[in-house]
């Protein structure tokens, strides 16, 4: 999995960085970062950044620790390599893998999907209406996470999909006013449903099948399957914290950093139970097609450069093309947008306006744009869970990007809301901060 790896940086441009990126503006950007970090008002367990400028990486970097040992253990720093479980960027992938099975004829992206997974998934609503792999990579389908969105290998989705199942219960999955096509809802079990498909469309498990894809053709050390991460990569996977227990825990800044997700520090992940016997194309949600990717900023890094690249992966000397230019623009390309009065979806508080075949879209306007003053019209994908806050955003048509993961803060972001996006305060200065030294190459103002 191409462990030794040199840096991004080093492996791509041929010659030194300093030209693109001088080491005054790095190391003001490296103390600019550094009290974001430590800021106590929101301080980070880590963060690990990268940023492109027009299709070159011109800065890496990584603060704080990926494991806190909390003085009964050492504590380990991050690193530019350390890896995440990256939370919603996990959606961008998936459609990426999906989107070369369409490339070779595997997958219709206007069929039924009904088709794909081996029984009929049907809004009971609205019964006469198909759903589509567009309207799940869209959030589109008229699925909802009420009924919740992943389960155990052991459970087929059919048990869980339709009407009359052992574990339908309600049918709370779907919504009873909003047809398949007609209505936005950020979904994460639509992305069961898409992995599910893969799965049984390949006769391949979830996990493997998106090694196959899209993460071995990229050269990455990383995985939907911590189980299966090469033993290297597993040390260097971050661990998770807020300065909270659970989600109805109260937060506390002055009292330790909890572990939520990825402590391994006491012995290696354990296989998802049932694997052993797991029957491909019943329920890849145990592997977490919505949020389970385990990937560094670096390797994210080569995932965007490929995108910025129009699908070529690799240097002058070895390129292969991963996609045909025309896969990414259509994949890229607004397939929805919120209408002026939100009669068409909801935009989760303002968070989302526009969306492609899965990715967001932060069209540079008003009350949308990610960097402060604008400049930055982006696509790309958010992530939120277990504490982690990632952003992985590209501006297609300058050829910039940059790459933000945060492993837990101490105080609950929600209360510390953006000045002028839907971001939480932190994320908008990371993000400019990066976007003024990195991509402009200007100093951020006192």
């Amino acid at each position: 999995m191409n462990e030794h790896r040199r840096s991004l940086l080093g492996m791509i441009l041929p010659g030194p960085v300093e030209p693109l990126f001088p080491a005054p503006a790095r190391r003001a950007l490296d103390t600019e970062l550094a009290a974001l970090v430590n800021d106590p008002a929101m301080q980070l367990a880590s963060l690990s950044v990268v940023a492109l400028r027009a299709g070159q990486p011109v800065y890496e970097q990584s603060f704080g620790r990926r494991f806190i040992g909390g003085g009964a253990r050492p504590d380990r720093p991050a690193t530019p390599d350390t890896l995440y479980r990256v939370a919603s960027i996990s959606k961008l992938m998936t459609a990426l893998g999906l989107m070369r099975l369409v490339e070779a004829g595997r997958l219709q992206l206007d069929a039924d999907v009904s088709g794909y997974l081996g029984f009929s998934l049907r809004n009971p609503h609205f019964p006469g209406q198909p759903i589509t792999l567009r309207a799940l990579l869209t959030h589109t389908s008229s699925l909802r996470d009420e009924g919740g969105y992943a389960w155990p290998l052991a459970t087929t989705l059919q048990e869980v999909l339709v009407p009359g199942a052992p574990l339908y219960g309600g049918g709370r999955m779907w919504s009873g006013e909003a047809a398949p096509g007609a209505y936005f809802t950020y979904c994460n079990l639509g992305w069961g449903v898409i992995g599910t498909a893969m799965e049984r469309v390949c006769g391949e498990r979830f996990d493997l099948l998106m090694v196959r894809l899209l993460l071995q053709p990229l050269g990455l050390a990383a995985g939907y399957n911590p189980s299966a991460l090469p033993p290297a990569a597993l040390e260097r996977l971050a661990t998770l914290y807020r300065k909270r227990a659970t989600d109805t825990d109260t937060w506390n800044a002055e009292g330790p950093w909890i572990a939520q997700v990825d402590d391994y520090d006491a012995g290696a992940p354990a296989a998802p139970a049932g694997i052993a016997t797991y029957v491909p194309g019943t329920n890849a949600t145990a592997f977490s097609p919505t949020g389970g990717l385990r990937i560094s900023a670096r390797d994210l890094g080569v995932v965007m450069r490929m995108l910025l690249g129009g699908g070529i992966h690799g240097g002058v000397q070895g390129a292969s093309r991963l996609f045909a230019r025309a896969t990414l623009e259509h994949m890229f390309a607004r397939h929805w947008s919120l209408d002026a009065a939100g009669g068409n979806g909801d935009s989760m508080h303002g968070l989302f306006h526009a969306w492609g075949l899965g990715n967001a879209q932060f069209p540079d306007r008003a009350g949308m744009a990610l960097v402060d003053g604008g400049g930055f019209d982006a696509v790309g994908h958010l992530g939120d869970a277990y504490g982690l806050r990632s952003v992985f955003v590209l501006d297609r048509a300058r050829g910039n990007g940059m790459i933000v993961l945060a492993g837990g803060s101490t105080h609950d972001p929600a209360r510390q809301k953006g000045r002028y996006s839907a971001l939480a305060r932190f994320e908008e200065r990371i993000l400019t901060a990066l976007y003024r030294h990195a991509i402009v190459g200007q100093q951020a103002p006192a």
